[in-house]
């Protein structure tokens, strides 16, 4: 009994030493998992169930993850431990939650402004989704330029709101200024070779 005892300690040591080292770098879940949030997030910019805030929220906090992601790597030489693997897991699961939330809270972009600059912003927001989907946009600069795209909103309903629901001339020419440099932004995001 204590020879067959020995045997299957000695058979069985190989499997636990297996199942605590690093496990491989293949990618191909968490990189499916990133890739599917982004195209979450991408379809509700375009369908308008994401505001720019929102957006710019989400984006934020998936580059924290990515950067985790790569800090995880760089400790164990390009690969990720079972331990880190769950805890991305859980933080995309809280992710997607909150993509969810967001995406069904009421909150809503306009898709269908009737404005100049309604249908510039439209465009902004229809650009930076494509390049979050087509993954020429980071999760980072994704973020940076929604936060441009939301202060200039925030910026339009408050000179709105001072002037009777209406812009001045001298405000359209001020924001559309403001769009041309997100604009010039975002061109230079998907054309400088980091994809997500």
């Amino acid at each position: 009994m204590t020879l067959f005892g020995a045997a299957l300690a000695m058979v069985s040591l190989p499997v636990v030493a297996q199942s605590t080292s690093s496990a491989p770098v293949t990618g191909e879940s968490i990189q499916d998992r990133k890739e599917n949030q982004q195209d979450r997030i991408a379809n509700g910019v375009q369908s308008g169930q994401l505001t720019a805030g929102e957006t710019s929220n989400l984006e934020k906090k998936e580059g924290a993850i990515n950067q985790e992601e790569r800090d995880m790597r760089k400790l164990d030489n390009g690969k990720l431990t079972n331990t880190d693997k769950k805890t991305l897991t859980q933080q995309q699961n809280q992710l997607s939650k909150q993509i969810y939330q967001d995406k069904h809270n009421g909150a809503v972009q306009n898709t269908d402004p009737k404005s100049e600059v309604g249908t510039r912003a439209e465009n902004q927001q229809d650009r930076i989704a494509n390049g979050v989907k087509s993954g020429q946009l980071t999760a980072g600069e994704a973020g940076n330029l929604e936060k441009k795209e939301a202060a200039i909103n925030k910026e339009v309903r408050t000179d709105r709101a001072a002037n009777g629901g209406k812009l001045t001339q001298q405000e359209k020419a001020q924001v559309n200024r403001q769009q041309n440099k997100v604009s010039h932004q975002i061109y230079h995001d998907k054309h400088n070779g980091r994809h997500q």
